[in-house]
């Protein structure tokens, strides 16, 4: 009979056989989710996950320019639907893995009140919001400040972030008193970490569908089929709700 150690050598030996790697195209505002999340699909699964986080309408372009990514998670579900459209990712392959939430924060304690009344007091000099044009988070700012009718009057202040993660830093950089950032980044196991914030009630804009699809690059990849999968199951799916989003 062979030793245990020895079975678990040969687990392993047949486990690195097999494994792959996959390359993923992340969405800024789930860079951290991700990251535990690809971690523990190594862990289970032995392929490796690479990462490149960003914003979703400069990856639309990349991809539509040949870049080598075989997963993409948006930050919308529009940019995949075009991918498909376009060729570019595998027919039947997208669904939706987490619906974001959108909040204004400040990291200063008690500057952001829970209705969002800073808003309309303009108590500040700058508001950090990601760019409309390629950012689904910053369109979704948009989106609210027209519906409380304050977008004419602060489009003036507006500091403007590449993508939600340089969004956030102008706003702990202190460039930006406050800003509109994803829940996610300011959600630290299972709640709201230092600072103050507003969290932006579903009902003043469209649903963060986030969805993921895979590419055309990755077809053939069994790590890219297998991340995918992975993104469905129990353990992803706590990682993701841990950071505020919802299922």
């Amino acid at each position: 009979m062979k030793r245990p150690s020895l079975l678990l050598a040969g687990l392993l030996l047949s486990l690195n056989a097999n494994a792959g790697e996959v390359q993923v195209a992340v969405a800024a505002n789930f860079t951290a989710p991700m990251q535990r999340i690809a971690a523990e699909f190594e862990k289970d699964s032995g392929h490796k996950a690479t990462l490149m986080s960003g914003a979703t309408g400069k990856f639309y372009a990349q991809i539509s320019h040949g870049a080598p990514f075989e997963v993409f998670l948006s930050a919308d579900d529009e940019t995949p639907a075009r991918l498909e459209k376009d060729g570019l990712a595998v027919a039947g392959s997208r669904f939706t893995y987490a619906t974001g939430r959108l909040v204004l924060w400040s990291p200063r304690e008690g500057y952001v009140d829970d209705k969002g009344e800073v808003l309309k007091k303009g108590d500040f000099k700058h508001l950090a919001i990601a760019n409309p044009r390629t950012a689904p988070y910053g369109a979704t700012a948009l989106q609210v400040l027209d519906k409380l009718g304050l977008q004419p009057a602060l489009t003036p202040r507006f500091v403007q972030g590449e993508n939600i993660a340089q969004t956030h830093s102008f706003v702990v950089s202190g460039n930006a008193e406050l800003g509109f950032v994803a829940l996610a980044q300011v959600y630290k196991d299972g709640r709201l970490g230092a600072g103050s914030a507003w969290i932006v009630p579903a009902s003043l804009h469209a649903p963060i569908r986030q969805d993921a699809v895979l590419l055309a690059r990755g077809a053939s990849n069994p790590a890219a089929a297998a991340l995918l999968a992975y993104l469905r199951g129990d353990k992803a799916r706590g990682i993701i709700k841990s950071f505020g989003y919802e299922i």
